[in-house]
């Protein structure tokens, strides 16, 4: 996994099951900072599916809603832990 510095613009991740994926491209069309592509392999039915070769994706989980494949596309929003509030 690509090392995260805290000054990058990667907000989120995205994992596909290559097993699931049935190759058709949605995701790769519109994925707003274009981390998705086509991958050469091929999975056990043939299909190529998509892959993550990104480290600048932001989460917002376009790609996620146009899948017509149930679980091929997993989509993590990073969050950041804010410090606690101390009254007194």
């Amino acid at each position: 996994m690509a090392e995260i510095r805290k000054d990058s613009r990667n907000r989120g991740m995205v994992v596909i099951n290559a097993e699931e994926c049935k190759g058709c491209g949605l995701c790769v069309e519109v994925c707003p900072p274009t981390v998705l592509k086509i991958s050469e392999a091929l999975n056990r039915m043939g299909y190529h599916p998509a892959e993550y070769i990104g480290i600048e994706c932001t989460g917002c989980g376009v790609c996620y809603y146009v899948c017509p494949e149930p679980g091929a596309i997993t989509v993590y929003k990073r969050v950041e832990a804010k410090a606690p509030v101390v009254e007194g």
